[in-house]
């Protein structure tokens, strides 16, 4: 497939513009929509572009530009409008946490093409298999929160939608072909009620719990008083972070937090000579992460949250649905979460249904996997 000659993507910076996008795209069937966030750039991310693209125009909304966006919700909930995304997921989230958008009715071109068993599911490696597109991988650490945004991005971006619409095509056709399309709408389903209406049920928030401490690599290595020394330190990054407003790892790496609480340094020589304590951070931290240090070493010992360990039988039917997930997926070419996602394997193996109604429970938003191997599944969480 050959590059399409589209006009240069309209970017909508005023009400008056969006509100007559917002009508324009009520009046398509299938649209593909990508989000670019500067999560490399802020302390608190946000969406900062959002794209759209029909058939035949591509657009880039700015939403640092318009103060309401709320035009855009019905076209996400609009159960008629198919919104095809690559990789929904992170997007989903970051639509809902800003906006409240519910996006209603997705296909997620990554998904269809793990279901399919391709081996490359990467946007731009499905956009080279397929059309013959590179796209330039210099931008996709970009500062999309710069304004005004220079050209090049802007053509980057109409790219991750430019093509969604032809690949999801071609996509549909195959899992039409293979008998697959109904374990696809299934997961395309699962992702819009998951990710759109409850942020804490996503695998990226799962771990914005606790302590910010114990989501440092190693920390678990610590003793208590290090680690108390190590919560202090984050404390300390977190606010230089956030009155500068950069995300925490420009201001000091996690590991060489981790070094320092390890060291308990009390003079700035000592400080210097760790690892990640360039002469600048010195300059700039040194006083106050000597400080940090002794406010730990004074606090009391904090010791790591312990869940408590699962039984015999639990971790027996965990096991038992791995193999079973395996051999299942290695038969159809694909990996193993297609056949049966993490949270459901886990939630099958807590649970231990015995039979289908109670099974039906459990997958009542996975009702093709219910079908396809519901008695498998019965089978194999039997444990002696």
């Amino acid at each position: 497939m050959r590059e399409e000659k589209k006009s240069a993507p309209a970017l909508i910076t005023d009400p008056e513009a969006l509100q007559d996008l917002a009508g324009k795209l009520s009046q398509e069937t299938l649209l593909a929509v990508d989000t670019e966030s500067n999560s490399l750039y802020a302390y608190q991310e946000q969406v900062c572009l959002i794209q759209f693209s029909t058939a035949e125009v591509d657009y880039l909304v700015d939403p640092l530009s318009l103060d309401d966006l709320s035009p855009l919700a019905q076209i996400f909930s609009n159960s008629d409008i198919e919104k095809i995304f690559h990789a929904a997921e992170y997007d989903l989230i970051c639509l809902k946490r800003d906006f409240d958008f519910k996006v209603i009715n997705l296909f997620d071109t990554m998904v269809a093409a793990s279901v399919l068993g391709k081996a490359e599911v990467g946007l731009g490696s499905i956009l080279n298999n397929e059309f013959g597109v590179q796209m330039d991988k210099r931008y996709q650490r970009a500062n999309w929160g710069q304004r005004p945004l220079p050209d090049h991005l802007l053509d980057y971006a109409r790219l991750d939608t430019r093509y969604l619409i032809p690949l999801r095509n071609r996509l549909k056709a195959e899992l039409e072909e293979y008998g697959r399309w109904a374990m696809a709408a299934e997961d395309f389903q699962r992702l819009s009620i998951l990710n759109g209406g409850n942020l804490e049920n996503s695998r990226h928030h799962a771990r914005n719990t606790g302590e910010p401490c114990w989501r440092i690599s190693g920390a678990n290595d610590l003793t208590p008083q290090q680690a108390a020394v190590l919560l202090e330190l984050c404390k300390y990054r977190d606010r230089v972070a956030k009155s500068m407003n950069r995300p925490l790892f420009k201001v000091i790496s996690d590991s060489t937090l981790h070094a320092i609480a390890s060291a308990c340094p009390i003079s700035l020589n000592e400080l210097k000579r760790l690892p990640g304590m360039s002469r600048g951070q010195v300059y700039r931290h040194g006083s106050a992460l000597l400080q940090a240090v002794q406010r730990g070493l004074q606090a009391p010992p904090l010791t790591p949250p312990r869940s408590p360990r699962p039984d015999e039988k639990f971790l027996c039917r965990v096991e038992n649905l791995r193999q079973w997930r395996m051999r299942t997926a290695r038969s159809l070419g694909v990996k193993s979460d297609v056949i049966l996602a993490r949270d459901l394997l886990y939630a099958i193996a807590e649970h231990n249904p015995r039979k289908m109604d109670e099974l039906a429970e459990i997958l009542i938003n996975a009702p093709c996997r219910l079908k396809n191997y519901g008695e498998d599944i019965l089978q194999a969480i039997h444990c002696p």
